[in-house]
Order: C-alpha cells, then sequence, then structure tokens
C-alpha cells in the first residue's frame, strides 16, 4: 500500500476558529493518505475532528469564523487547500463526491428528487435533460429503491429515512467519482436500514472501483467496512492501522478504551460495559502534553509535558504515544 501514489494525500493539516472566546484549535496537524479503490475508516468521538477535517479539505468551512491555517491536500497532484472557489466547485460533486448524516439537509425539501439528481449531471457532465433523467433512474434502481420511474417524481418528504439516504447516494454516485466522503451517513437509521446501507456502499463500491472514507463515532461499524482506520482525539490522529491490527493489536489507549467499549455477544449480561472517563480536552486552551493524558490508565509524567507524534511501530501502523508498545497491554482479539 505504501509504495503506490496515493489518490489523497492530506499533510499536516490544521484548522482554526476564531471565537469571542478564543481560537479553537480543531485539527491540529493531520496527516493521511487514501489510495485509489480502498475504504479508509475515520473513527473518534464528537468533536474529535473527523467531520471538520473533511470539511476543511472540500472547502466547506464556514469563514469567518473558520480557516484553514496550514498543510496540503494534494489530490490527483492538486492542492485542494489552494484551489479558488470556482475550481474546488467543479471538484466537489464531480470527482469528490460526500454523503452527510441527515439526508434532509442534503436533499431540497422543495425540489423533486429529479430536479436533485440531474442537476449535477447536467452541470459536471454536459448531460441533456433527458439524458441526465434517465441516468438518474438507473442510479435510483442501483441504490435500491423501487419504482425509480415513478419514484423520480417525487419529493424528500415521500421517501422514508432509509429511502433518502439511498437517494443521497444515488446523488453522491451521479457524476461517478474517484472518491466517495461518508460523514456518519447511518447514524440516524436504525440499525436493519443502517446495515442496509452499509451493504450498499460496499457492493457500489467493488463495482465502481472508489475509495471512500467512512467517518463514524463507532468502531464496531468499521469491521466489515475498512481496510485501514485512522482514530481521532482533540483535532490529531492518535493511531492509523490496517483493520485486522488493529481490532487485535490496538497499541494506543484510546483505541483500547473505544474497543472495549464495544457491545459484544461473547460477553457475559453481568459485564458491564468499559466506559472511559473523563471529557475531551477543551481545544482553546489545548494542552501542552498529550491530549489525552488526563482520562489515560498508562499515564506517565512526560506526557503532560510532550504531546507525542505519530510514529510507525509496525507495517502501516502507527501510534502517537509515549508508553512503547511493548509496555501497551493490548488487547486480544475482538471477535470482529
Amino acid at each position: 500500500m505504501t509504495e503506490m501514489t496515493p489518490l489523497l494525500d492530506v499533510r499536516n493539516l490544521k484548522t482554526r476558529f476564531f471565537t469571542p472566546d478564543g481560537v479553537v484549535k480543531a485539527v491540529n496537524g493531520v496527516s493521511f493518505q487514501v489510495y485509489a479503490g480502498e475504504t479508509l475508516g475515520i473513527v473518534g468521538e464528537s468533536g474529535s475532528g473527523k467531520t471538520i477535517s473533511m470539511l476543511s479539505l472540500l472547502g466547506l468551512i464556514p469563514s469567518p469564523p473558520g480557516q484553514v491555517t496550514g498543510g496540503e491536500a494534494l489530490f490527483e497532484g492538486r492542492d485542494l487547500l489552494q484551489l479558488k472557489e470556482r475550481e474546488i466547485r467543479k471538484l466537489r460533486g464531480d470527482r469528490i463526491a460526500t454523503i452527510f448524516q441527515d439526508p434532509m439537509t442534503s436533499l431540497n425539501p422543495v425540489l423533486r428528487i429529479e430536479r436533485q439528481l440531474t442537476e449535477a449531471m447536467r452541470l459536471h457532465l454536459g448531460m441533456s435533460q433527458a439524458e441526465a433523467t434517465a441516468r438518474a433512474i438507473a442510479l435510483l434502481e442501483m441504490v435500491g429503491i423501487p419504482g425509480a420511474k415513478e419514484r423520480i417524481r417525487n419529493y424528500p418528504h415521500q421517501f422514508s429515512g432509509g429511502m433518502r439516504q439511498r437517494v443521497a447516494i444515488a446523488m453522491g454516485l451521479a457524476c461517478n467519482p474517484q472518491l466517495l466522503i461518508a460523514d456518519e451517513p447511518t447514524t440516524a437509521l436504525d440499525v436493519t436500514i443502517q446495515a442496509q446501507i452499509v451493504e450498499l456502499v460496499k457492493r457500489l463500491k467493488a463495482e465502481l472501483d472508489m475509495a471512500t472514507i467512512w467517518i463514524t463515532h463507532d468502531l464496531a461499524l468499521l469491521a466489515g467496512l475498512s481496510d485501514r482506520i485512522l482514530v481521532m482525539y482533540a483535532g490529531q490522529i492518535v493511531e492509523q492501522a490496517p483493520l485486522t491490527a488493529l481490532y487485535k493489536t490496538p497499541q494506543h489507549p484510546y483505541t483500547m478504551g473505544l474497543l472495549q467499549s464495544i457491545p459484544r455477544l461473547d460477553r457475559r449480561q453481568s459485564d458491564r460495559l468499559q466506559a472511559i472517563d473523563g471529557l475531551p480536552p477543551d481545544l482553546i486552551n489545548y494542552p501542552c502534553g498529550c491530549p489525552f493524558a488526563p482520562r489515560c490508565p498508562l499515564v506517565r509524567d512526560r506526557c503532560y509535558a510532550e504531546n507525542p507524534p505519530l510514529e510507525p511501530i509496525g507495517e502501516d501502523h502507527s501510534v502517537a504515544c509515549w508508553v512503547k508498545p511493548e509496555g501497551n497491554p493490548s488487547l486480544t482479539a475482538t471477535g470482529t
């Protein structure tokens, strides 16, 4: 994997929000790569910087108060952070597509589905209305919406939550993107529909050979979905590894805590889920040491004084922790 040229290469990304209360350090030197055809999972608590990192790449940070203050994001050789608004708009919805958490926020409630699906195809692909409509119907059929020829004339409120999310996925796929960013697209759905959406994205990814970034706070969801996983905390990456390595031999205490909090079928009913004590740090008064130190069961004096860099500890496995891997009480296989 590391010998290939990445489709997306993010280097030292930093994003700040300048508020009356102070500067919020939302993203703090994030670096990662996404390769053609792979699924990269990004996991972490709310406020860890997952979504802000992706919005920063797409030029969607509200400014003011937000501002990308540093870094590079090379997509097919072009730095996304240096593109003008007109140039980045050409990429959004065309080469890079996004599925958001709540489809009602990405679907216009007063426009028919046909209008919303065909607009991007006419803009980016130069299709006629008839061509775009035919492709829109095919996309709705591809994502599993029955009676697509009739339903394309409906409004978003006439679809269930799961069906609206399928429409949002169809919109994302309209222009055959090279990279699909899925920002917690199943959070608002029940477990049955959630499983259907996950399987749908997996199938479409294989059929269309596109790369996918899947953002979530649920590590269990990524078990059958991702090739690699990034674990984020307080705006930085604390661990990254291939899926199997992360689940079987996690090395950062935060990753261990996330895995131990996942419900498992092999646990006894009397066993309580293990929570991570404490709260995430204040991103305005960002600590000089490791941001996880106040909550960490393995904390050392050095952790409060210096923030550890993300360093490789094995093949495609990196961790930001002063406690060496051999000193970490790694978890055994989690049954995934």
